[in-house]
């Protein structure tokens, strides 16, 4: 007969889980170790942005074919990147899908040296003007830190991979200044669980990270956006079917990103690093026309989100080269990620429907909100992770006003990006990754 529990024993806590105290304190110390390695490569990535500026205009007052230059500085990046990638082939593409094959346990925990290939190649491929973004190099760095946080100390195979899914969002979090943001895409998109064992180390891992990032970045939003007027309520039907459209066109993305990777696997007796040296060269004469059609993205969703004035033609040139030239990049096979890229796109789509807004219902000045919410939405509908990409944005901004607009909109995103059957691109890459490696700890694009 079971004795009865006295009032005492009713009102025991809990035993804390075993180890999680252990795993606390090491994802402090490797969400530091990301902040420090994020927050540099960011600081380089910005000195090779100014680098790359001043370049194009001593390019463009040189007399002869001076947009060769921009040519063949990208042509260069690209090869380099993808040279250091096949002397270290987990370094390859954004490395997200690395992460959660790593957390769904058909991959090892990525060794140290993935480390420094991954800094290195990142900085050669986006900062020479591939359109590739910070964060897949930022969110593998974090998770190699991690790993190898978790080998050091001792623990079991699953703590290291534990580790490493944690520390992977202090990458992300360091990569756009967006701690919550990085913490949920553990939540939502690598883990798809709120375990306690997984959030505790991810919260600290998280708030170690963003803040020892700021003795090198600042505290400060990504973008500088002034106050926005929260759109009016009669309008949420219209964000709406924005969100419906915009996730046909993650559809057509996510498409494009693996075609594109078809394509360039298709030419097998081809060496990758003159494929990526062609990929840079046609990426780099995008950049002698124009600046902002290269690169990752942020000073392009910069101006917009300043309210800078542009003509529709203008907006439609941006978007479509854009959105080819990011999967076009990504096909390079060099480190770099999507979100970024995929962030601008967003924002200059955003801006077109608004100036279509605009015209069918005069006195609704939606540019700007239009564009946070674009943002928010294309995410949504290529990474199937709506909160996150919310969130994300909402950080970068500063803005909360778009709330709800933005919350509409990603739902709609999702909903018309399930109902084409587009899956998440993650979900693409991790099982293409584990096709062309059999599993055997290399991984593809």
């Amino acid at each position: 007969m079971t004795r009865p529990r006295s009032p005492s024993q009713e009102l025991d806590p809990p035993r804390p889980l075993p180890g999680i105290a252990v795993m606390g304190v090491l994802a402090v110390i490797a969400g530091a170790a990301t902040g420090l390695v994020g927050g540099a490569f960011r600081w380089c990535l910005e000195r090779a942005g100014d680098l790359r500026t001043d370049l194009l205009h001593w390019a463009a007052a040189i007399d002869g074919p001076g947009w060769l230059v921009p040519v063949a500085t990208t042509a260069a990046g690209a090869a380099l990147a993808a040279a250091i990638v096949a002397l270290v082939p987990r370094a390859i593409g954004s490395g997200i899908q690395d992460v959660e094959a790593v957390n769904r346990g058909d991959l090892e925990a990525p060794p140290l040296r993935v480390l420094p290939a991954k800094f290195a190649g990142g900085l050669l491929a986006i900062g020479s003007g591939l359109v590739l973004g910070r964060e897949g190099p930022s969110v593998h760095m974090g998770a190699v830190l991690g790993a190898e946080a978790g080998r050091r100390a001792g623990r079991s195979d699953e703590d290291v991979r534990l580790l490493q899914t944690s520390i992977a969002g202090a990458g992300l979090a360091v990569a756009f200044t967006a701690p919550i943001g990085g913490a949920l895409f553990v939540f939502e998109e690598v883990t798809k669980s709120f375990r306690p064992r997984i959030v505790l180390p991810t919260l600290l891992g998280v708030a170690s990270a963003v803040g020892t990032s700021h003795l090198i970045l600042g505290d400060r939003p990504d973008f500088d956006v002034h106050a926005v007027q929260a759109p009016g309520l009669e309008l949420l039907p219209v964000f709406v079917i924005f969100g419906l459209l915009t996730g046909l066109l993650g559809a057509l993305y996510n498409v494009l990103v693996v075609r594109a990777l078809d394509l360039v696997a298709f030419a097998s007796r081809v060496p990758q690093i003159v494929k990526a040296a062609v990929i840079g060269a046609v990426v780099g004469l995008t950049l002698a026309l124009d600046p902002l059609l290269a690169g990752g993205g942020d000073p392009v969703t910069q101006l917009v989100l300043g309210g800078s004035a542009f003509a529709v033609p203008l907006l439609l040139m941006y978007v479509c080269i854009r959105f080819v030239a990011g999967p076009l990049s990504y096909a390079a096979g060099t480190p770099g990620g999507l979100f970024a890229p995929l962030l601008a796109v967003g924002a200059l789509w955003g801006l077109i429907f608004a100036r279509l807004v605009e015209a069918v219902l005069p006195g609704h000045d939606v540019g700007v909100p239009m564009a946070i919410v674009g943002m928010a939405a294309f995410f949504a509908a290529t990474v199937r992770a709506p909160l996150t990409g919310v969130v994300l944005v909402v950080e970068m901004t500063a803005i909360t006003a778009t709330a709800v607009p933005m919350l509409a909109a990603a739902g709609a995103a999702v909903l018309a990006a399930s109902l084409v059957r587009s899956a998440p691109i993650y979900d693409t890459l991790r099982e293409r990754m584990l096709q062309s490696s059999g599993a055997s700890g290399s991984s593809g694009n």
